[in-house]
């Protein structure tokens, strides 16, 4: 999947839902399932540095791609969906 529609549509299968009485981080098995989907494909993506962690935090590194010092960002996002959505 290699566009950013078709990779959006693949990522809305994933069932995210937060479980409300669950007090674990991540609530839900689906929430698990789909950071480690992130994890493999942002491995084949080529990026650095990707780490899933036991709470389901998946992070990763994008190196510069410019041989000039440039600002660096950060990019946060939840992965889990409210139930009252």
């Amino acid at each position: 999947m290699k566009n950013l529609v078709g990779r959006f549509m693949r990522y809305v299968t994933f069932d995210t839902q937060s479980k409300p009485k669950n007090h674990h981080c991540p609530s839900s098995t689906g929430q698990k399932v789909f950071a480690q989907a992130l994890y493999e494909e942002l491995l084949e993506l080529g990026l650095s540095d990707v780490s899933l962690d036991d709470h389901g935090y998946v992070m990763a590194k994008l190196p510069s791609n410019v041989n000039y010092p440039v600002p660096a960002i950060g990019f946060i996002a939840h992965m889990d969906t409210s139930p009252d959505a």
